[in-house]
Protein backbone atom coordinates (compact mmCIF):
# COMPACT_ATOMS: atom_id res chain seq x y z
CA UNK A 1 0.00 0.00 0.00
CA UNK A 2 1.36 3.39 -1.06
CA UNK A 3 -0.11 6.57 0.39
CA UNK A 4 -1.34 8.88 -2.34
CA UNK A 5 -1.98 6.03 -4.77
CA UNK A 6 -4.57 4.03 -2.82
CA UNK A 7 -8.26 4.59 -2.08
CA UNK A 8 -9.95 3.48 1.11
CA UNK A 9 -11.87 0.84 -0.81
CA UNK A 10 -8.70 -0.59 -2.29
CA UNK A 11 -7.09 -0.61 1.15
CA UNK A 12 -9.97 -2.72 2.53
CA UNK A 13 -9.48 -5.20 -0.32
CA UNK A 14 -5.73 -5.31 0.24
CA UNK A 15 -6.08 -6.01 3.95
CA UNK A 16 -8.64 -8.76 3.25
CA UNK A 17 -6.16 -10.43 0.89
CA UNK A 18 -3.18 -10.12 3.25
CA UNK A 19 -4.90 -10.88 6.56
CA UNK A 20 -8.20 -12.64 5.72
CA UNK A 21 -8.59 -14.34 9.10
CA UNK A 22 -7.32 -11.56 11.37
CA UNK A 23 -9.76 -9.45 13.38
CA UNK A 24 -10.86 -6.27 11.64
CA UNK A 25 -13.85 -5.14 13.73
CA UNK A 26 -14.79 -6.31 17.21
CA UNK A 27 -17.87 -5.02 19.04
CA UNK A 28 -18.35 -6.98 22.28
CA UNK A 29 -21.64 -5.27 23.20
CA UNK A 30 -23.30 -7.27 20.40
CA UNK A 31 -20.89 -10.19 20.44
CA UNK A 32 -19.89 -9.13 16.93
CA UNK A 33 -16.52 -10.01 15.41
CA UNK A 34 -15.52 -9.61 11.75
CA UNK A 35 -12.31 -10.82 10.18
CA UNK A 36 -10.86 -8.66 7.41
CA UNK A 37 -12.40 -10.96 4.83
CA UNK A 38 -15.81 -10.76 6.45
CA UNK A 39 -15.50 -7.01 6.94
CA UNK A 40 -14.73 -6.52 3.24
CA UNK A 41 -17.81 -8.52 2.30
CA UNK A 42 -20.05 -6.55 4.69
CA UNK A 43 -18.68 -3.24 3.38
CA UNK A 44 -19.26 -4.37 -0.20
CA UNK A 45 -22.86 -5.25 0.55
CA UNK A 46 -23.49 -1.93 2.29
CA UNK A 47 -21.84 -0.05 -0.58
CA UNK A 48 -24.09 -1.81 -3.07
CA UNK A 49 -27.09 -1.00 -0.87
CA UNK A 50 -26.21 2.70 -1.03
CA UNK A 51 -25.87 2.41 -4.79
CA UNK A 52 -29.29 0.76 -5.02
CA UNK A 53 -30.72 3.77 -3.19
CA UNK A 54 -29.43 5.85 -6.09
CA UNK A 55 -26.56 7.49 -4.22
CA UNK A 56 -23.98 8.73 -6.72
CA UNK A 57 -20.24 9.21 -6.61
CA UNK A 58 -19.52 12.48 -4.78
CA UNK A 59 -22.99 12.66 -3.21
CA UNK A 60 -23.08 13.66 0.46
CA UNK A 61 -24.57 11.36 3.10
CA UNK A 62 -24.59 12.27 6.80
CA UNK A 63 -24.27 10.00 9.82
CA UNK A 64 -25.56 10.96 13.27
CA UNK A 65 -24.55 8.19 15.64
CA UNK A 66 -22.26 7.10 18.43
CA UNK A 67 -19.68 4.32 18.16
CA UNK A 68 -21.72 1.53 16.58
CA UNK A 69 -20.51 -0.99 13.99
CA UNK A 70 -22.68 0.55 11.26
CA UNK A 71 -20.68 3.79 11.60
CA UNK A 72 -17.43 2.01 10.76
CA UNK A 73 -19.01 -0.05 7.98
CA UNK A 74 -20.56 3.08 6.46
CA UNK A 75 -17.21 4.90 6.42
CA UNK A 76 -15.53 2.10 4.49
CA UNK A 77 -18.58 1.34 2.33
CA UNK A 78 -18.74 4.96 1.16
CA UNK A 79 -15.00 4.71 0.58
CA UNK A 80 -15.78 1.92 -1.87
CA UNK A 81 -18.71 3.51 -3.74
CA UNK A 82 -17.55 7.11 -3.64
CA UNK A 83 -20.09 8.97 -1.54
CA UNK A 84 -18.83 11.66 0.87
CA UNK A 85 -19.57 10.81 4.50
CA UNK A 86 -20.60 13.86 6.54
CA UNK A 87 -20.06 13.38 10.27
CA UNK A 88 -22.68 14.91 12.58
CA UNK A 89 -21.73 15.89 16.11
CA UNK A 90 -23.62 13.72 18.61
CA UNK A 91 -24.29 16.83 20.74
CA UNK A 92 -26.13 18.68 17.97
CA UNK A 93 -29.59 20.03 18.61
CA UNK A 94 -32.31 20.72 16.05
CA UNK A 95 -31.04 24.04 14.66
CA UNK A 96 -27.48 22.71 14.37
CA UNK A 97 -28.57 19.59 12.51
CA UNK A 98 -30.70 21.70 10.17
CA UNK A 99 -27.73 23.98 9.43
CA UNK A 100 -25.35 21.08 8.77
CA UNK A 101 -27.77 19.19 6.53
CA UNK A 102 -28.43 22.30 4.44
CA UNK A 103 -24.82 23.51 4.33
CA UNK A 104 -23.48 20.07 3.38
CA UNK A 105 -26.15 19.34 0.73
CA UNK A 106 -26.65 15.90 2.26
CA UNK A 107 -29.25 13.73 0.55
CA UNK A 108 -29.17 10.85 3.06
CA UNK A 109 -29.08 10.70 6.84
CA UNK A 110 -28.09 7.61 8.83
CA UNK A 111 -29.00 7.88 12.51
CA UNK A 112 -29.48 6.12 15.82
CA UNK A 113 -32.45 6.85 18.08
CA UNK A 114 -30.41 8.95 20.48
CA UNK A 115 -27.35 8.98 22.70
CA UNK A 116 -27.92 10.96 25.91
CA UNK A 117 -31.68 10.43 25.77
CA UNK A 118 -33.31 7.31 24.34
CA UNK A 119 -35.23 8.92 21.47
CA UNK A 120 -33.77 12.43 21.25
CA UNK A 121 -32.58 12.14 17.63
CA UNK A 122 -35.87 10.64 16.48
CA UNK A 123 -37.76 13.49 18.10
CA UNK A 124 -35.52 16.07 16.43
CA UNK A 125 -35.70 14.61 12.92
CA UNK A 126 -39.49 14.30 13.05
CA UNK A 127 -39.71 17.92 14.24
CA UNK A 128 -37.52 19.03 11.33
CA UNK A 129 -39.18 16.74 8.79
CA UNK A 130 -42.76 15.99 9.87
CA UNK A 131 -43.31 14.84 6.28
CA UNK A 132 -41.52 11.61 7.27
CA UNK A 133 -44.67 10.43 9.01
CA UNK A 134 -46.50 10.12 5.68
CA UNK A 135 -43.55 9.39 3.36
CA UNK A 136 -42.43 6.12 1.88
CA UNK A 137 -38.76 5.38 2.64
CA UNK A 138 -36.61 7.08 0.02
CA UNK A 139 -39.35 9.49 -1.06
CA UNK A 140 -39.10 12.24 1.53
CA UNK A 141 -40.16 15.69 0.33
CA UNK A 142 -39.15 17.98 3.19
CA UNK A 143 -39.90 21.71 3.28
CA UNK A 144 -36.95 22.47 5.58
CA UNK A 145 -34.47 19.97 4.08
CA UNK A 146 -35.42 19.77 0.39
CA UNK A 147 -32.34 17.74 -0.63
CA UNK A 148 -32.87 15.04 1.99
CA UNK A 149 -34.51 11.95 0.47
CA UNK A 150 -33.29 8.95 2.48
CA UNK A 151 -33.32 8.50 6.25
CA UNK A 152 -31.78 5.23 7.46
CA UNK A 153 -32.33 4.08 11.03
CA UNK A 154 -29.40 2.19 12.53
CA UNK A 155 -31.46 -0.27 14.52
CA UNK A 156 -34.07 -2.98 14.25
CA UNK A 157 -37.14 -0.84 14.87
CA UNK A 158 -39.31 0.36 12.01
CA UNK A 159 -40.02 4.11 11.97
CA UNK A 160 -42.30 6.00 9.56
CA UNK A 161 -40.52 7.18 6.42
CA UNK A 162 -37.23 5.49 7.25
CA UNK A 163 -35.24 2.56 5.93
CA UNK A 164 -33.59 0.27 8.45
CA UNK A 165 -29.98 -0.81 8.16
CA UNK A 166 -31.21 -4.30 7.28
CA UNK A 167 -33.21 -2.79 4.41
CA UNK A 168 -30.03 -1.26 3.00
CA UNK A 169 -28.12 -4.52 3.33
CA UNK A 170 -30.95 -6.39 1.61
CA UNK A 171 -30.92 -3.88 -1.25
CA UNK A 172 -27.20 -4.55 -1.64
CA UNK A 173 -27.97 -8.12 -2.68
CA UNK A 174 -29.76 -6.76 -5.77
CA UNK A 175 -26.66 -5.03 -7.17
CA UNK A 176 -24.08 -7.06 -9.12
CA UNK A 177 -20.54 -7.14 -7.75
CA UNK A 178 -19.38 -5.89 -11.15
CA UNK A 179 -21.30 -2.63 -10.67
CA UNK A 180 -19.49 -1.95 -7.41
CA UNK A 181 -16.15 -2.91 -8.93
CA UNK A 182 -16.72 -0.44 -11.76
CA UNK A 183 -17.68 2.32 -9.33
CA UNK A 184 -14.71 1.64 -7.06
CA UNK A 185 -12.32 1.64 -10.02
CA UNK A 186 -13.55 5.11 -10.99
CA UNK A 187 -12.42 6.64 -7.68
CA UNK A 188 -9.23 8.63 -7.27
CA UNK A 189 -7.10 8.85 -4.09
CA UNK A 190 -7.51 12.64 -4.23
CA UNK A 191 -11.32 12.47 -4.23
CA UNK A 192 -12.99 13.99 -1.17
CA UNK A 193 -14.47 11.14 0.86
CA UNK A 194 -15.30 12.76 4.19
CA UNK A 195 -16.67 16.04 5.54
CA UNK A 196 -15.95 16.95 9.16
CA UNK A 197 -17.38 20.10 10.70
CA UNK A 198 -15.39 22.45 12.91
CA UNK A 199 -16.68 23.39 16.35
CA UNK A 200 -17.87 26.80 15.21
CA UNK A 201 -16.72 28.59 18.38
CA UNK A 202 -16.00 31.81 16.46
CA UNK A 203 -18.73 31.46 13.84
CA UNK A 204 -20.81 28.92 12.02
CA UNK A 205 -19.21 25.46 11.67
CA UNK A 206 -17.41 24.87 8.38
CA UNK A 207 -16.92 21.57 6.62
CA UNK A 208 -13.35 20.28 6.30
CA UNK A 209 -13.05 17.89 3.34
CA UNK A 210 -10.41 15.12 3.70
CA UNK A 211 -9.59 12.89 0.73
CA UNK A 212 -8.80 9.17 0.66
CA UNK A 213 -5.12 10.12 0.90
CA UNK A 214 -5.72 12.42 3.88
CA UNK A 215 -7.55 9.78 5.92
CA UNK A 216 -5.09 6.99 5.11
CA UNK A 217 -2.13 9.25 5.86
CA UNK A 218 -3.65 10.38 9.15
CA UNK A 219 -4.21 6.77 10.21
CA UNK A 220 -0.64 5.76 9.38
CA UNK A 221 0.79 8.73 11.31
CA UNK A 222 -1.06 7.87 14.54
Amino acid sequence: MEVGKTTIGALVDEMAEKYPDSDALVYPFRNLRYTYSQFRDVCNQAAKGFMKLGIKKGEHIAIWANNVPEWVITQFATGKMGAVLVTVNTNYRSFELEYLMKQSDSTTLLMVAGVKEADEYLRIIYELCPELYSSKPGELNSAKLPLLKNVIFLGDEKHPGMFTWDDVMALGLEVPDSDLAERQASLDPQDVINMQYTSGTTGFPKGVMPTHTNLIGNAISL
